[in-house]
Order: structure tokens, then C-alpha cells, then sequence
């Protein structure tokens, strides 16, 4: 197929995000509003006696009392310009918030993708060239222990061994006090990357043990060891090689996983980033940051969905018809 059609392609999934984006925007706008907290409780001061007319007040310079579709458009509208709004609880601006907390999230789920990544394939291309042997075995134990342990759980079991009982590793928290670099943080992003990293190092290898094995019988593999090439040439360069199509498509289903996931793990172990930021305002009732924050989660997720259809089309011809 042509890179004419190709483009189409691209440009119609680029198109169809559009009215998913609208749809899913609507959709937390609507829930979040139907949620029983309501925000003015936490403007008005501890012992502040429940005036109607100042609660009434309030809400109409929040604009809270207007129809919903008013509230949903105007937000929405504010946001396609960039102004994402302010705290409810002290008054910060979002887009600060963001600019404040993002780079920590970016840091523990790039950090998680590279170890599941590496680790996940590391493991399946054991598993495979061992089949039914006792690395094989443990892999396949490694995998159902990834798939079956929440990660909350599996995070606290960390924290418990490597942190209070072995004190190898900090509890949680990113930054040391005097250390600011990245090299002086990565004792404290190896428990809460590991943690994360759990579940997909375990799907990874799952699917990278099965396509190896499934080109390990072809003919060309065949060929390849009938002309002498050493066996580790043959797995790596040969049966790995053609087997990347559906590993990759895997790793990228996963990464919305890893931004999903770091919302209760950075929880976990007190990881200042947007996971718990969200978390602290669905605590507190913060509305607007509950909105932009859940927005920028769904737009990310489907932003890699994209990616995963657009790799898949130029790996598999078949897609794109």
C-alpha cells in the first residue's frame, strides 16, 4: 500500500479521536458532577457558621449554580485555549500544578517501561529457548505471580522488605534533602518503578515466550541452523527479530497501564506527581484539578492507542484495508 493511503489512514484515526475526546471529556464532566462532595464546604473557614446566602454566593461566582451544558462548555472551551482554571482549595493555578507534579509521573512510568521492557523480554527469550526447563518454569511462575498480585499490594510488600526490614531503600517520597539530580533519586524510584513494573514485565514476557516459540519451528530457522550460525545469532537475530511485531504492540497497550497504575502507586510510596495529586484532590473535593487530571490520563490512553493502530497498519498491510 502507498504512502498515499498510508497518510488516509493516519488521518482518519486522527479524525476519530476527535468526537471519542468530546464524548469522554462530557462524560467525567458529568460524573464528577454528580459526585456528593460539594467544593464549597472546603472555601468556607472551620467554625464558619452555613449562611445560605453566602454558600449561594459562592456558588454563583464558581459558576455552579448555571445548567450543566453552561458549566461543560465553558470549561471545555477554556481548556482548548490552554487556561485549564484554578485550585478550589488554595487557589493555585492548574497549568502550575501540572508543570509541578508532571515531570515526577514522566520520571517513574519512563523509568517503569524501561525495566518491564527490558526485563519482560530478557525473561521471555529465556523462557522460550529453555522450554519446559527450570528457568522456563520459573518465568512462567514470575509471570502468574506479575498478573495476580495488585500492585498496591505489591508495593507494600517492598516497602516492608527493602525499605523498613532490610533499610536498603527509602520508604517512599522522591527527593533527598541537599540531592536534586536524577542520579541522587534513583534509590527512590526503584521501589515505586519496580512496584509498577510488576504487572507488565509479566504480560511482556507472557507474549514475547509465545512468539518466540512460535517461529522457533519455521523453515528459516531451520535453514539458518543448517548453515552453522551459533544458536544465540539464531535466537536473537532470526526468531527474536521476527517475532518484535506483536511484542511491540504489546508493550504499547500496556503503557496507558503504567499511567493508570501510577495513580494508587504513587500514593503508595508518597510519590509527588499527578497519580497523587488526583488522589488528594478526590480527597479534598478539588473539582477542576479532578477534571484536568482525568482528562490528560483518557488523552494520553488514547493518543497511544493511536500509536498502537498506526504501528500496527505499517507492520500488518492487512489493518489498513
Amino acid at each position: 500500500m502507498n504512502n498515499n493511503n498510508i497518510f488516509k489512514y493516519i488521518l482518519k484515526k486522527l479524525l476519530q479521536m476527535i468526537p471519542m475526546l468530546v464524548i469522554i471529556s462530557f462524560l467525567i464532566f458529568v460524573a464528577l458532577k454528580a459526585m456528593p462532595i460539594d467544593p464549597i464546604n472546603y472555601l468556607l473557614p472551620p467554625g464558619t457558621s452555613r449562611d445560605p446566602a453566602m454558600i449561594e454566593a459562592l456558588r454563583d461566582r464558581y459558576g455552579l449554580n448555571d445548567p450543566i451544558f453552561v458549566q461543560y462548555f465553558r470549561w471545555i472551551s477554556n481548556v482548548v485555549r490552554g487556561d485549564f482554571g484554578y485550585s478550589i482549595i488554595n487557589g493555585q493555578a492548574i497549568s502550575e500544578i501540572l508543570a509541578q507534579k508532571l515531570p515526577a509521573t514522566l520520571e517513574l512510568a519512563v523509568a517503569s517501561l524501561v525495566i518491564s521492557t527490558f526485563l519482560g523480554i530478557f525473561l521471555g527469550i529465556l523462557s522460550a529457548v529453555n522450554q519446559n526447563g527450570p528457568i522456563d518454569y520459573i518465568a512462567r511462575v514470575i509471570g502468574v505471580i506479575g498478573q495476580s498480585i495488585p500492585e498496591f499490594l505489591f508495593g507494600i510488600v517492598l516497602i516492608s522488605i527493602f525499605a523498613l526490614s532490610l533499610g536498603w531503600l527509602p520508604v517512599g517520597g522522591r527527593n533527598i534533602y541537599g540531592m536534586s539530580t536524577f542520579v541522587d533519586r534513583i534509590k527512590n524510584l526503584i521501589l515505586p518503578a519496580g512496584a509498577l513494573s510488576i504487572a507488565m514485565i509479566a504480560t511482556v514476557l507472557r507474549y514475547t515466550r509465545n512468539s518466540m516459540l512460535g517461529v522457533m519451528n519455521q523453515e528459516y530457522i531451520k535453514t539458518a541452523r543448517s548453515k552453522g550460525i551459533r544458536e544465540s545469532k539464531v535466537y536473537l537475530m532470526h526468531a527474536f527479530r521476527n517475532s518484535m511485531g506483536p511484542i511491540l504492540v504489546t508493550i504499547m497497550l500496556r503503557i496507558p497501564g503504567l499511567v493508570g497504575g501510577s495513580v494508587v502507586i504513587e500514593s503508595v510510596f508518597n510519590w509527588p506527581g499527578i497519580g497523587s495529586t488526583l488522589m488528594g484532590a478526590v480527597t479534598s473535593g478539588d473539582y477542576p484539578i479532578i477534571m484536568v487530571t482525568t482528562l490528560l490520563i483518557a488523552t494520553v490512553m488514547l493518543a497511544i492507542s493511536f500509536l498502537v493502530d498506526v504501528i500496527s497498519a505499517l507492520l500488518d498491510p492487512r489493518i489498513r484495508l
